[in-house]
């Protein structure tokens, strides 16, 4: 329960943000490009230093970072209702990222520590419930702050929440940590440069394109960092990542699995979001309300995917769930400006089914597959690809959705409303038709872009993972305690 909260926390901020927006942007004159550096200082932040703070909690323990994460977040929240320009935010949102940053993989890391091996899937399950109505919840309960207070309440949600998971860790969960080794300061410098070079570029291609000077050199110093990151990490008496992990079909095609699972669900709710709001008229409250019965499909196939998962080579529900994601994505690319919700959450419903039945396969098998000792680096490992696959679905299905949407519009449409719905509909009631019926129209495109991208996880999961079903023996924790 209490780690559940420590993920909360993270899930919560992360989906409600898009919804202050619009207050942002009036009550701190917020430009566009203050909101996106708003936005991506969080992520890369977050991303750039995950493999690093896994590899602390492994060696001075794992609660101890995740308290000390809470820590960060709950103040860094603080401090950003108090904000009185964008800069101040940007910079509260960085040290968010930070927090976020040491917490995350200590929750995942920790959870395989307390729970003895024949628990693991369903705590695995419960973990993954707590994310999907973390995803559904921010958007329903940041509807309401913001319909009755300002745009700071929904930083504030995140204090409370902080402080119970602070006190519960120290009441209730046990220190637990790796062998003493040295710390890896090369390898920390390099992996940081690395993924933040690769997660700016990443998030940068909607904007700029993927044939730009910032997408390509982003990449190119990424790429650059990482190969150094791997040589270093070959050659180092105490590598903070063992690279004999990627050696292990488990790991390493569960990792690309996830990714491709990541993929399928990254960009989905930016393009649902507005289909709700922008076709169908909803509110931002009621859109997050009609999102509900996706996550409710999604719990219940958690646990009924733990369940299978002592039974069925996770080989087998991997592909399955995203086989039926799939189904799910081809469903959704027949919603139109006519086809109203009902539609539409059958689709939904479909994908919760899928990734109730993958998700909690795909992360027990690769923490299943990390040694005792590296947890906390495992874990960052599962956050890392994670958030690879969300970043590049965004990016990629965001960048097909904004294309396929400027090219339906008729030519009627002026050029400077033709970059988002929301700006062809500022245009007056003579577009609204048109706007409607084109957003639709590349919603389908994109759809079928997410489609594609599930039968490849599933391909990928036939071809990588082993045929067999394994449920290897817990190796026992060299540090474990009771003191922080």
């Amino acid at each position: 329960m209490i780690l559940c909260l420590a993920l909360m926390v993270l899930v919560v901020d992360n989906t409600v943000l898009n919804l202050a927006i619009p207050s942002l942007m009036r009550d701190l004159d917020a430009t566009p490009a203050d909101v996106q550096w708003i936005i991506d200082a969080y992520i890369l932040a977050f991303a750039g230093l995950l493999l690093t703070a896994g590899s602390l909690s492994d060696r001075f323990g794992r609660r101890k970072i995740l308290i000390i994460g809470l820590v960060l977040f709950g103040l860094a929240s603080l401090l950003a209702t108090l904000a009185t320009n964008p800069e101040q935010l940007i910079a509260c949102r960085a040290l968010m990222g930070v927090g976020g940053a040491l917490l995350m993989p200590s929750t995942l890391s920790l959870l395989f520590t307390v729970f003895p091996p024949e628990e693991q899937r369903k705590a695995m399950a419960g973990w993954s419930t707590v994310a999907m109505v973390g995803v559904i919840a921010g958007p329903t309960v940041g509807g309401v702050l913001l319909e009755h207070y300002w745009w700071g309440s929904i930083f504030l949600l995140n204090v409370p929440i902080a402080v119970l998971a602070i006190i519960g860790a120290l009441a209730l969960i046990p220190e637990s940590r790796g062998p003493a080794r040295a710390i890896d300061p090369g390898g920390a410098v390099l992996s940081m440069v690395g993924m933040t070079a690769v997660v700016w570029a990443i998030i940068s291609i909607p904007a700029d394109g993927l044939g730009s000077a910032k997408v390509l050199g982003g990449l190119a110093v990424g790429v650059v960092a990482l190969t150094g990151f791997a040589l270093w990490e070959k050659r180092s008496a105490h590598p903070m990542v063992p690279l004999a992990l990627f050696r292990d079909r488990n790991f390493s095609g569960t990792s690309f699995s996830i990714v491709l699972l990541s993929f399928t669900a990254g960009g989905l709710l930016l393009a649902l979001t507005q289909y709700l709001q922008f076709v169908l008229g909803y509110s931002p409250l009621k859109a997050g309300l009609a999102l509900i019965p996706y996550a409710a499909s999604a719990m219940l196939f958690n646990g009924l995917g733990a369940t299978l998962g002592k039974k069925l080579a996770d080989r087998t529900l991997i592909a399955t769930g995203l086989v039926v994601i799939a189904a799910g994505f081809g469903i959704l690319t027949q919603v139109s400006t006519t086809s109203g919700y009902g539609l539409l959450i059958i689709g939904l419903l479909v994908m919760g089914i899928g990734g109730g039945l993958a998700g909690p396969a795909a992360y027990t098998l690769l923490m299943q597959s990390v040694p005792a000792e590296h947890r906390g680096v495992g874990s960052a490992m599962n956050d890392t690809v994670q958030q690879t696959g969300a970043a590049l679905s965004v990016a990629v299905l965001g960048s097909v959705l904004a294309a396929a949407y400027s090219s339906s519009l008729p030519d009627s449409v002026p050029e400077v409303a033709r970059n988002s719905i929301a700006e062809t509909l500022a245009l007056g009631p003579d577009f609204v038709a048109a706007a409607r019926s084109a957003f639709t129209d590349a919603m389908s495109i994109a759809m079928t872009a997410g489609l594609v991208g599930a039968l490849a996880g599933a391909l990928v999961a036939i071809i990588a993972l082993p045929r067999r079903k394994s449920d290897p023996v817990p190796e026992p924790e060299l540090a474990t305690t009771s003191d922080a």
